[in-house]
Formats: C-alpha cells, structure tokens, sequence
C-alpha cells in the first residue's frame, strides 16, 4: 500500500505550521488516498521520521514524498532526500521516492493569476 508524505520546510510561527497541515487534511478529504501525512523538513513537528513512521503503522509499504516546496533547491535536491533515507533505513523493505516540488506544474501559473486579479490595472 502506498502512503503519502506531504513536506513543507517548518517554521517557529505555529500559525504557519498548522495552516499547512489543514492544506495536508483538506487534500485527504478531497481526494481518495488512504494513506496521507504531514511532515515538516525542520524546525516543527511532525518530522519527516514521525510521518515515515506513522504511514508504515497504517501499513504503507511505499512512500511517496511530495515537498509542497514551490521551485527545486537544495531541499528537494539534497536536504529532503537524505531526511526520507534515514527515515525509511528504520522500516527493511520500505520503498519511497521524492516527487518534483508544486512550481513545475503550469497550474500554479492558475494560482498566481487568481492572486492578482482584481488588484492589477
């Protein structure tokens, strides 16, 4: 069974934390996976680890990582994979793989659009 791990950076500011994991619950509601978690890179709980661990517990056999990081650099590239590493050598026979970050989608070009609409001349 396939289980998602959803990851933004973290922050110090709960309001931001506890904003993305409502973006995380809304997707779950909205769409048929039975398998999603939160998972912050640094700084907040959950951690890339507790989520690892929280899906194999619901009996994800495969992860895949989505960073809800707009553009790739050195998180996607580097930080977020050896996190997921460390985090799956603790479940033998764990498969995961890392997804491209949001900004490679041309949708997001539908997003910033509707940010400025109404406020541009």
């Amino acid at each position: 069974m396939t289980g998602i791990v959803i990851v933004d950076h973290g922050s110090r500011q709960k309001e931001s934390n506890q904003k993305f994991e409502e973006i995380v619950q809304r997707f779950t509601q909205l769409h048929d996976h039975k398998i999603v978690e939160p998972a912050h890179m640094e700084i907040a709980s959950p951690s890339i680890q507790e989520a690892f661990d929280s899906a194999v517990g619901k009996g994800a056999t495969d992860i895949v990582v989505l960073p809800y990081f707009l553009l790739p650099g050195r998180h996607w590239h580097n930080d977020i994979p050896e996190l997921c590493a460390r985090a799956a050598s603790r479940h033998p026979g764990l498969t995961w793989h890392v997804t491209e970050p949001l900004g490679m989608s041309d949708k997001i070009l539908e997003v910033v659009a509707e940010r400025l609409a109404g406020h541009t001349k």
